[in-house]
């Protein structure tokens, strides 16, 4: 079994931080749904600007609110106004041609890539 590239958000904004919640990332749910994400499965998510990386799960935001909100200790390394890439991964044999979106700066589904 290998690891491949499953689905990617590309160039996402981060709109909020929650240093006080108990971890994960809250993504907006119609953006989810586009590339294949569940709630609470495993992602990464890589910080443009710094370089930081992470690897948390993720939560349902309301559809179409355009909410990438990083909670808990990764808060602290992400801030309002960064851009990220969210990205997850399947173990697998065979893979499947991955899902990747780009979003403008409200985090509205720009154009799949």
């Amino acid at each position: 079994m290998r690891i491949f590239l499953k689905s990617k958000i590309h160039r996402a904004t981060v709109t909020g931080s929650d240093s006080g919640y108990m971890g994960s990332i809250s993504i907006d749910s119609g953006l989810m749904a586009a590339v294949g994400i569940g709630e609470f499965e495993k992602v990464a998510v890589w910080n443009i600007g710094n370089g930081e990386r992470i690897e948390t799960y993720a939560l349902k935001a309301k559809k179409g609110s355009g909410e990438i909100c990083l909670n808990g200790a990764a808060a602290k390394k992400f801030s309002k106004g960064d851009l990220v890439i969210i990205a997850a991964f399947e173990v697998t044999e065979v893979p499947s041609k991955p899902k990747i979106i780009l979003v403008d700066k409200a985090n509205r589904l720009e154009k799949f890539l």
